[in-house]
């Protein structure tokens, strides 16, 4: 998405990412991540803070003592 956004040719981002066919590159660069974000903040459960996820210190505390 960067090298799309910068304005890197998507024939040469498919050569970058080995793929044979341009078609396949397409399905990874059609998305954008801001919209990807607007469209989860927009689905947020009712009474909750729209926004990103941030796990509770103990579980991230767990997850790093693994």
């Amino acid at each position: 998405m960067r090298l799309l956004q910068a304005g890197i040719d998507i024939a040469t981002i498919a050569l970058w990412l080995g793929h044979e066919n341009i078609r396949t590159t397409q399905i990874y660069l059609h998305a954008d991540l801001t919209l990807k974000q607007r469209a989860l903040d927009r689905t947020a459960p009712p009474g909750s803070r729209p926004g990103r996820y941030h796990p509770p210190d103990e579980l991230l505390a767990f997850l790093e003592g693994l």
